[in-house]
């Protein structure tokens, strides 16, 4: 746990940082591996009680901290460390690792500052990494900037486990499962086993599942990475990243990268981030539901190919999914046999709205291929689903796929 997690060592258990509100304080609650997903989400990262204070206090604005003397305090500079971040670095490690003691997280200006900090942290000129070659749509970019800084960057797809085949010798594995936009789903435990054989290390994006759908640490992972800015905040108004990480001494790289790069977030957006994560229990059982609703529906339809989601029982990547899954997420993906087709099915909706990322308790979906970057042919769809009544999410899809026919 980071210094700022445990707070100044002059200080006794539970007495606030100087200037925090009480946000230095430890938490009163346990928040035990074998709590329930509700609990831990409502409960997560939340203060001592203090008398008048509310229970999560406010965002704390500050560049920087009354510091007489020597540094010795848990907050010295707004670029470092801050007390709103220190709540919710707290609340989403209680999430992504309940019950393993070490685990660090660190917050992030964004899913890809997250990502960026561990791959640049962690490899060196003349290291071998492995990426996904359908991962996030951004991966392009990061290859790119890895080779030229020396880094030798192979890429296998994330089904059947193939990234196994281009491990020897690498020294860092990136895994995305589900990926996106595809929704294939890898063995991580597998892959992790076999990393760490070899002398790899193993990062996981954790977007699409969420901490509540996959805990990859539990898995052999070594970081659990992920995007906040979707599902786990879950309104689309917060750009946010996070790292948890097992060992210390790789997230102390992760971290000195952090201040490098100053990718830190807003005291807003952390604590929003925080205030959002009280519903995630609830938010992602509904549009997990909804989603395999959709997902059935879809399945009936004879101009719909390609559909993907792993909580369908007859998806390619359902047994694995439910192996290492506790729910199979939001996205839904599948194909309309032309651009056109597929254009005017968007244009149709009434209850989704066309835009990108996903997680959102507004139901979203768009043309993938319009970004370039991702694999996928003109026709494909990404189909994020909300917390709408899931009736009324089915008729509208329905009925837009056949407006989009006619």
């Amino acid at each position: 746990m980071s210094e700022s997690a445990t707070g100044d060592g002059n200080r006794t258990p539970g007495e606030a940082a100087p200037g925090t509100g009480g946000a230095g304080r430890v938490t009163r609650v346990a928040h035990a591996a074998g709590t329930g997903d509700g609990t831990r989400a409502v409960r997560a990262g939340l203060p001592e009680p203090v008398k008048y204070e509310p229970t999560l206090p406010g965002p704390v604005f500050a560049a920087h901290f009354h510091l007489p003397g020597d540094p010795t305090g848990p907050y010295t500079y707004g670029r470092d460390e801050n007390p709103t971040w220190t709540l919710l670095e707290r609340a989403v490690g209680e999430l992504e690792a309940p019950g393993l003691d070490g685990a660090e997280t660190l917050v992030f200006a964004s899913g890809m500052a997250a990502i960026s900090a561990v791959l640049f942290s962690q490899l060196r000129t003349g290291d071998v990494c492995v990426l996904p070659d359908d991962g996030y749509q951004a991966l392009p970019l990061v290859r790119a900037q890895l080779e030229a800084y020396g880094i030798e960057v192979r890429t296998a797809p994330t089904g059947g486990d193939a990234q196994l085949d281009v491990l020897d010798g690498a020294k860092l594995l990136w895994i995305e499962s589900p990926s996106n936009p595809g929704l294939d789903v890898c063995d991580i435990r597998r892959l992790a086993e076999a990393a760490h054989a070899r002398g790899a290390l193993v990062a996981v994006d954790n977007t699409l599942a969420t901490p509540l759908g996959q805990r990859p640490l539990e898995l052999g992972a070594d970081f659990a990475v992920a995007s906040g800015t979707k599902q786990l905040t879950g309104h689309g108004d917060v750009l946010l990243g996070y790292v948890v990480g097992r060992d210390s001494e790789a997230m102390a790289s992760v971290r000195r990268w952090r201040k490098i790069v100053g990718a830190i977030p807003g005291p807003m957006e952390a604590w929003l981030a925080h205030r959002s994560l009280a519903t995630l229990q609830m938010r992602v059982d509904r549009q997990c539901a909804t989603a395999l609703a959709v997902a059935e529906a879809l399945r009936e339809r004879p101009e719909v190919t390609g559909l993907r989601y792993p909580g369908l029982p007859d998806d390619p990547s359902h047994k694995v999914a439910a192996r290492q899954m506790r729910r199979f997420g939001c996205v839904v993906s599948f194909k309309l046999p032309t651009r056109a087709r597929a254009d005017r099915f968007l244009d149709a909706l009434r209850l989704v709205d066309d835009a990108t990322s996903f997680g959102g308790v507004r139901s979203t979906a768009e043309r993938r291929g319009r970004w370039g970057g991702d694999a996928v042919p003109e026709g494909f769809i990404r189909l994020s689903v909300g917390a709408e009544d899931p009736e009324d999410l089915v008729a509208d899809v329905l009925r837009a796929l056949d407006a989009a026919a006619a």
